[in-house]
């Protein structure tokens, strides 16, 4: 679940920590931009028309995502799980909340300033929804704070691990640790002084700062200054063990003590400031808008017109202030002035700020107070791992659906493009890239491919939000190597997770397919379940052939033969199968239809989802994050149910099932309009007995009534499940065994 946040897929230290943001990134960012009205749903179509659906049948998108977050929450406040997966769990929702203001807030401030009246699905304008998030806000990122100080931190130093305070050291601990200041901190410490010479320094989003009040003994002349904590080093000192914390006991697990950076800074300000008073002292930090767009239309280079747009990034005006709960008054007006913060953007929090930096405690080396190590499994078509067998010979035989992570990645979608780049007979590799990671196999692979002289395209998406300068240096390196590098279609993401092998086999040429729901990247891929689907099958070759020559070329091709593609076919053709499955359910039979998606937002999806509650459909739907469909309500969704599982690893796969007309679709995207119509998304039909139930166990799994989750009521809360007392299962537990080796 490590995730949570963010395919949220920026980098907090670690390759988990730079996932959980990213992946909130795919959730938060996104259609339709802050400038432009929602899409307006359709009224029911005459084959579909039940009774009228009420106003009120939307539930607000924003507030939604928030619910999600508090969800993450309720994991870093479950004392059943490991201490230091609780502690993950802070810093994910930290993660998580810096990235929705930086592009969702962001947004709607920006439309509440130019005055756009346009209102959301569930009839909030922007300003409406602006407040309902400070209020909301505030109560969770309050109970986040007390969660750490009151429960997460206390139990850490149970366990050995001490966050620790200036005033709980000892002498001759001060005085090794002024040597440590003076000669590794103060030295890149600027203190920037505000007065007629001086304006107020620019504030970096994300930043920490110390806003300190200092006293001129001579006339008593008070002057405000500011000390950005350096970014460049860890957030926490890691100190030695106190001679009285000391034990003999040799079994006994080492401790190991924090001091966070500001405290130690703030012990020196006499240092800082000298023949001065220091009158006060304060920790802030601004988030600023990180939303931008590139006129892809007017731009010549692309890459060009993203750089200087990352460069502006940093400089975006500011959509939230946090500050600590002892910020006096004086000081606290000071910085809404010169920042130019409206008060109702405030968050006021006791204790640390930005725990995002307690992924350096999870760091830690202690095994026990985490989760079991989990070693992914390889498909038994694969062979084994010191016999493995040729993954071009096992889909001759057969499709190959893999289920990430409890598949392996390594051993399968990996090896699979590192098989045919050094495969003589391979001819070609087609490849899409939305987020890899670094040092990334998959793309040396694709080097190692092209200077092998195979004919290797890699569409690299660019814009892919938070990632953007890492993937301009993927694509530089692989064009250096002969990599055919593309970017995409103008005014659209490439979204979609597929890869295209040619192979010639004597006289003739068969084609391999990789198409899944996840991003071909190794270290995410432990973390986030993903399905995908291996195959020869010539009609889906055919279909990807069709795809990248769309992509890469000017064909205009929107039809394909087991593809759904956006921004053309996707919401067409799920809303299609609705339909379908109604017209089933009408005619007797027992129909069905289950979905799982990390969002569920599209009204035109959800309305006709509650048409087919109307005509008696059971629906079940199994959604991570954003839900702004209103199920259980008397007269259009009493049929429709939707739960939340949240865990150890991130549900990330996007599985559509229709009963009754017996079909399984799996791919990139989500029910949100960005996806459906920004975006190139893939789903692919999956057709093979053995694949299929395979799907349906997960959806068995997952709905089963002992699974732990959450449930969305008719009200917009959502309510754990089972009840205590209750049998309770878990369902990436019961996934690790079923895929465990024997």
């Amino acid at each position: 679940m490590i995730a949570i946040v963010t395919d949220t897929e920026t980098d907090t230290g670690t390759d988990t920590g730079q996932a959980a943001v990213r992946d909130a990134g795919d959730d938060t960012g996104g259609w339709p931009p802050a400038d432009s009205a929602p899409v307006a749903p359709p009224a029911a179509t005459a084959v579909t028309a039940a009774s009228e659906l009420p106003e009120k049948r939307y539930l607000n998108r924003e507030l939604s995502w928030l619910d999600f977050n508090s969800r993450v929450l309720a994991l870093a406040a479950d004392t059943s799980l490991p201490l230091l997966e609780r502690a993950k769990f802070l810093a994910i929702f930290a993660s998580n909340l810096d990235e929705f203001y930086m592009v969702r807030v962001a947004g709607l401030k920006r439309r509440d300033e130019m005055g756009l009246s346009v209102r959301s699905a569930d009839g909030l304008s922007p300003r409406e929804q602006l407040r309902r998030i400070g209020e909301r806000t505030q109560q969770i990122a309050s109970r986040h704070a007390h969660v750490f100080l009151d429960s997460v931190r206390p139990a850490l130093a149970e366990e050995g691990i001490h966050v620790v305070t200036w005033a709980d050291l000892g002498q001759a601990e001060r005085k090794r640790l002024s040597t440590y200041f003076h000669e590794q901190v103060f030295p890149v410490l600027t203190p920037l002084a505000v007065d007629p010479a001086h304006p107020f320094p620019f504030v970096s989003g994300l930043s920490l700062n110390l806003a300190i009040t200092v006293r001129q003994p001579e006339d008593g002349t008070q002057h405000f200054a500011r000390i950005k904590v350096p970014d460049n080093v860890d957030r926490f000192v890691q100190l030695g063990v106190s001679e009285e914390m000391q034990t003999d006991d040799e079994e006994a697990a080492p401790i190991v003590r924090f001091l966070p950076m500001e405290e130690l800074i703030a012990a020196f300000l006499p240092v800082l400031f000298p023949g001065l008073e220091i009158v006060e002292h304060h920790a802030f930090r601004i988030t600023r808008n990180a939303d931008f767009e590139v006129e892809e239309d007017r731009d010549e280079d692309l890459l060009k017109a993203l750089e200087r747009e990352l460069a502006r990034r940093r400089f975006g005006s500011p959509v939230r202030l946090e500050v600590a709960d002892d910020m006096t008054e004086n000081m606290l007006e000071l910085l809404l002035r010169e920042l130019d913060v409206d008060p109702g953007d405030v968050i006021q929090l006791p204790g640390l700020l930005d725990l995002s930096s307690l992924w350096q405690i999870y760091g830690v080396d202690r095994p026990a107070l985490k989760d079991p190590a989990f070693v992914p499994a390889t498909p038994a078509a694969f062979g084994e791992r010191e016999t493995p067998k040729s993954i071009f010979a096992t889909l001759r035989d057969g499709d190959v659906l893999v289920h990430h992570p409890y598949d392996s990645f390594s051993t399968t979608v990996q090896r699979f493009i590192e098989q045919a780049a050094a495969d003589p007979n391979v001819l070609a590799i087609k490849q899409t890239l939305y987020r890899t990671s670094g040092d990334s196999p998959i793309i040396n692979a694709l080097i190692d491919a092209a200077e092998a002289g195979k004919q290797v395209v890699a569409l690299v998406e660019i814009k892919a939000r938070f990632d953007e300068q890492a993937n301009i240096k993927w694509a530089r390196q692989l064009e250096q190597a002969g990599v055919h590098v593309v970017y995409g279609l103008v005014g659209l993401k490439t979204h979609c997770k597929t890869c295209l092998v040619v192979r010639r086999e004597g006289s003739a040429i068969r084609r391999y397919c990789h198409i899944g729901t996840g991003n071909y990247n190794p270290k995410t891929a432990r973390l986030y379940e993903d399905v995908g689907i291996l195959t020869a099958a010539p009609d889906l070759g055919a279909d990807l052939t069709d795809l990248f020559n769309s992509l890469t070329g000017y064909s205009r091709k929107v039809t394909y033969r087991n593809l759904l593609v956006a921004p053309h076919s996707v919401r067409k053709g799920i809303i299609e199968r609705i339909d379908r499955e109604v017209a089933a359910a009408r005619g007797g039979a027992d129909a069905r239809i289950r979905l799982k998606a990390n969002a569920l937002v599209d009204e035109q999806v959800i309305d006709a989802l509650y048409r087919a509650s109307q005509a008696g459909v059971r629906v079940e739907v199994v959604v991570r994050g954003i839900c702004a469909l209103r199920p259980g309500a008397q007269g259009y969704s009493e049929n429709i149910a939707v739960r939340s599982i949240l865990g150890r690893f991130l549900e990330h796969s996007r599985i559509f099932h229709f009963r009754a007309i017996d079909e399984f679709w799996i791919g990139s995207a989500d029910m949100m309009h960005r996806n459906l119509d920004r975006r190139v998304e893939v789903l692919a039909q999956v057709k093979d007995p053995r694949l299929t139930a395979q799907l349906d166990g997960v959806f068995e799994s997952a709905l089963d009534p002992a699974t732990r989750c959450w449930e969305l009521q008719p009200d917009g809360q959502w309510a754990a499940s089972p009840k205590e007392g209750e049998t309770v299962r878990d369902h990436q537990v019961s996934m690790m065994e079923l895929h465990r080796h024997p």
